[in-house]
């Protein structure tokens, strides 16, 4: 785990920067497309003006939101979208203008930027407390609070899609529901709208939200300003709050699974992803409920399983095998590097249950045979100190899996390099012959309506012998 030390660079820049202010958003109509422009402000005059652009189409007008809750919803997407540039700096005080936040809502929002930049302040070896990090202010010419609005819904269901295999599930086993279900997508590549066409949805169907950086905050991070992960999927999430409201529709299901609560941060009890755990899920739709609108109904469809029981499903959707990707270092050429730790968990997860022809068919290539991907390979198993701060499964999840194929297809035939090393190693010693609970164990710390959780449970592939 690369961790380079940038703690005196830290405290240099919060000395130097010492407000970050988010001034404003507009909101501006073009035809029917609805644009949103923020301006946050940093001292030494810097200026960041990022923007996302709402297409208009037959299902969603902005046009019918009512202004009072259009505001507080483009509002509230501004308070997740400022963190990204906040921590070129993290200026110990940040200003808010547009609207007054209550004590609560301070709180919550201090409480989501501590735990959702964990691996920001991890990887770059800042050491920092709670009560420490930042203060959020209310600017003392603010007085126009954030409302609580009420609004009519129809039974519709918007659906996330990122191009990965646990998008692919909820989208299978949702994608009949009616009236609608609209697939979102924020900045559209090949592997979502592959996805997404495998699924039968015409692209004309899909709400596409468009999300330009601003271009301030990369010249920083060329200058050497600070730079690391942000949380994206509560980004997401207050997106698809606004998507709701445009639809008219009141359901938005995630694909978050059970295993995305599992501690990864070092010495904390946070998930690197901190906005895709059970944690966030439910404070996010405790202050939804309160301070934006009661009515939508936020929940993770695949909580209630793990990694391994999605990859189980995943496997009988081979229409999706050649299109979907799920590899970060790749994303922008839409390829499996076959280089990083996310490639070879997703090669682990899938291997108990596609024959290692096929897995080869998807990758390109055997990543069993890669010894130089040891490092990863010993990170994902426990046998290393440290997971990798990757979208990944627990460490139990990916010695089953292993075991698994071990059994089915590694068995008797010859065995490539990390399948031999993981053979000889205590971990598969320890896991070889447990009882394997994961495959027919669900969590019951999720929010899935009732109407929705039987097409979870009724669909766990029973010739793995899950039930």
């Amino acid at each position: 785990m690369p961790v380079k030390d940038r703690s005196y660079l830290y405290e240099n820049l919060r000395n130097k920067h010492r407000e970050f202010v988010y001034d404003s958003y507009t909101i501006n109509y073009r035809g029917d497309d609805l644009f949103i422009e923020y301006l946050f402000t940093m001292a030494g005059g810097i200026e960041f003006r990022p923007s996302l652009h709402f297409p208009a189409s037959a299902f969603f007008r902005a046009e019918d939101i009512t202004e009072s809750m259009l505001r507080n919803l483009v509002f509230h997407i501004g308070m997740i979208e400022l963190i990204s540039y906040w921590k070129t700096a993290c200026p110990p005080k940040i200003i808010i203008k547009p609207h007054k936040l209550s004590e609560e809502q301070a709180e919550w929002w201090k409480n989501l930027y501590y735990k959702g930049m964990g691996e920001f302040f991890f990887m770059n070896n800042i050491a920092v407390g709670y009560d420490d990090f930042v203060n959020i202010y209310n600017h003392e010419n603010s007085s126009e609070r954030t409302l609580l609005s009420h609004m009519n819904f129809s039974d519709g269901l918007i659906i996330p899609v990122g191009g990965g295999k646990d998008s692919v599930v909820t989208l299978e086993l949702l994608k009949d529901h009616k009236p609608v279900v609209i697939p979102m997508v924020v900045n559209h590549r090949r592997a979502t709208r592959q996805t997404i066409e495998c699924a039968g949805f015409d692209l004309s169907n899909v709400l596409v939200i468009n999300r330009k950086l601003d271009q301030t905050m990369l010249d920083l991070n060329d200058k050497g300003y600070l730079n690391g992960h942000t949380p994206f999927s509560a980004l997401l999430a207050f997106i698809s709050l606004l998507a709701c409201a445009g639809t008219k529709t009141w359901y938005v299901a995630l694909s978050n699974e059970s295993s995305a609560s599992e501690a990864t941060i070092p010495g904390t009890d946070i998930n690197h992803q901190y906005s895709k755990s059970y944690e966030f899920e439910k404070s996010f739709r405790d202050y939804v409920m309160k301070f934006i609108c009661p009515e939508i109904e936020y929940f993770s469809f695949l909580r209630p399983l793990n990694e391994l029981q999605i990859a189980g499903l995943f496997a009988r959707y081979q229409k999706y095998h050649k299109v979907f990707k799920s590899c970060n270092v790749g994303s922008k050429s839409d390829i499996w590097c076959c280089n990083c730790s996310k490639c070879l968990f997703v090669f682990i997860i899938l291997a108990p249950f596609l024959e290692p022809g096929k897995l080869f068919d998807i990758f390109g290539e055997n990543l069993f045979d890669k010894l130089d991907l040891k490092k990863y390979f010993d990170e994902l198993t426990g046998i290393s100190e440290y997971k990798p701060f990757e979208c990944v499964g627990t460490i139990e999840e990916v010695n089953i899996a292993l075991c698994l194929a071990v059994k089915k297809f590694y068995n008797e035939q010859e065995k490539p390099a990390l399948i031999k090393y993981y053979i000889e190693s205590e971990k598969c010693i320890h896991y070889f012959n447990r009882r394997i609970d994961l495959l027919s164990s669900v969590s019951s710390k999720h929010f899935v309506p009732e109407r929705f959780i039987r097409r979870v449970l009724d669909n766990l592939p029973i010739e793995h012998g899950w039930r």
